[in-house]
């Protein structure tokens, strides 16, 4: 028998949507030692009739607590958490504020809050990018959200790893504002981490807390966005209804760069569960038609190219390049999946086992054709491959629920 995630409501066993050959891991993966016991996975969609959130009927990743950023220090990344920053401390007045960023990976977003008057700390699990964000200068300490009395910086769960350097000790609560991007969609037990950050804030605490969108998984029909390690799919009606019952007022809600919801929210008193907010039934046919007409457009461009006897690689060691690769069965068909991320190179992607390769390795093995599967980057990848490869690649995209070629012009 398996609980809601958010609520504890059992869950009823219909599937709304069933993934064969989904990677099993976004971030475990495989090297040459390990690739040969990789394996794809099933992945069920189910839908709680209680709070109406949308989440997979399978236990989550290991490394749930942990963030891993392959692209937080992107120009397109820097920008647009920079004016999330300065619109949240310009309009809501919150110069000279203390700041804490919960699962702040190696300090990517927090490097970009120095640029502001305030004061920024984060909290990580993973000891190795704790090390690496107080290399760089950064007040981050090893903790994790593991109960909703818990007090950040004290008990068996605060770690600083390393010794502080700066002179800096843990600091005593509570922090005024809270910083959480595309993490709860990891977690199994989402309301005791939004209770614990709760437990941490001022009285009038604010928050800004971002996570993949639902509606634009299904507007877009792309499947592909379905993966393991998230275990969560919230709609802004799913992810209101879970922050007001663990005492969030949403202030502000938008949708940003395409694929993100994005809240603004403040403390206060808990929703009981009587008083949870009616949510729809989410229709899953757009996962069902997108999924036809991606396969369907992929076999097209395969045939095109092996009609021309041309080669073609994949842009992108994304979760989204991961899942199409393995369930379009597109290994034998792509020469590699080129990354700009060191710790995947050398590696190869999982379930399909496409071997993953730095932007250089285009001119050691030239292609004909590169496909990009990394939303949200595509313009700045598109120039990169303008701009250093042959003039005749063709590049190409995801459009919606298409492959698409681009303009040889420079962006």
């Amino acid at each position: 028998m398996r609980h809601c995630i958010a609520c504890g409501a059992i869950l009823p066993d219909r599937c709304l949507f069933e993934l064969r050959e989904a990677p099993v891991s976004a971030q475990d993966i495989p090297d040459a030692a390990t690739v040969g016991e990789d394996r794809g996975m099933t992945l069920t969609l189910h839908q709680c009739d209680a709070c109406g959130l949308v989440q997979l009927g399978c236990e989550p990743v290991h490394y749930y607590r942990d963030v891993i950023r392959a692209g937080g220090a992107t120009a397109t990344m820097r920008d647009l958490r920079t004016e999330q920053y300065r619109h949240l401390i310009e309009t809501w007045h919150l110069e000279g504020k203390r700041f804490l960023e919960v699962g702040c990976g190696r300090g990517e977003f927090l490097n970009f809050l120095r640029d502001f008057p305030v004061e920024a700390y984060g909290i990580e699990h993973k000891e190795e990018l704790v090390r690496m964000a107080r290399a760089d200068g950064l007040r981050v300490w090893r903790e994790f959200t593991e109960r909703a009395d818990q007090v950040f910086g004290q008990g068996p769960e605060a770690s600083m790893l390393p010794a502080p350097e700066e002179g800096w000790t843990l600091p005593d609560g509570p922090f005024d504002v809270f910083l959480s991007f595309n993490f709860l969609e990891h977690q199994p037990h989402p309301d005791v981490m939004l209770r614990s950050i709760r437990n941490n804030l001022a009285e009038d605490g604010m928050g800004l807390i971002t996570v993949p969108s639902l509606e634009y998984i299904l507007e877009r029909g792309s499947y592909y966005e379905l993966l393991h390690d998230h275990i969560a799919y919230y709609s802004f009606e799913t992810l209101r209804n879970l922050l007001e019952h663990c005492g969030f007022a949403v202030l502000e809600e938008t949708r940003i760069n395409r694929d993100t919801i994005s809240m603004i929210v403040r403390k206060c008193a808990a929703v009981e569960d009587g008083d949870r907010r009616q949510v729809s039934v989410e229709n899953m046919e757009p996962l069902f038609l997108g999924r036809e007409a991606v396969l369907a457009s992929i076999r097209e461009w395969k045939t095109k190219l092996a009609a021309e006897g041309k080669k073609f690689a994949i842009w992108g060691a994304s979760h989204q390049g991961f899942t199409l690769a393995s369930t379009a069965g597109l290994a034998g068909s792509v020469e590699y999946i080129i990354d700009s991320a060191p710790f995947k190179q050398g590696r190869f992607a999982p379930a399909s086992h496409i071997p993953i390769v730095s932007p250089e390795y285009y001119f050691e093995k030239p292609v004909d054709a590169i496909l990009i599967v990394a939303p949200g980057y595509t313009d700045e990848i598109a120039e990169i491959i303008r701009r250093r490869y042959a003039p005749d690649v063709s590049v190409l995209t995801m459009r919606i629920n298409r492959i698409e070629q681009l303009s040889k012009e420079r962006v």
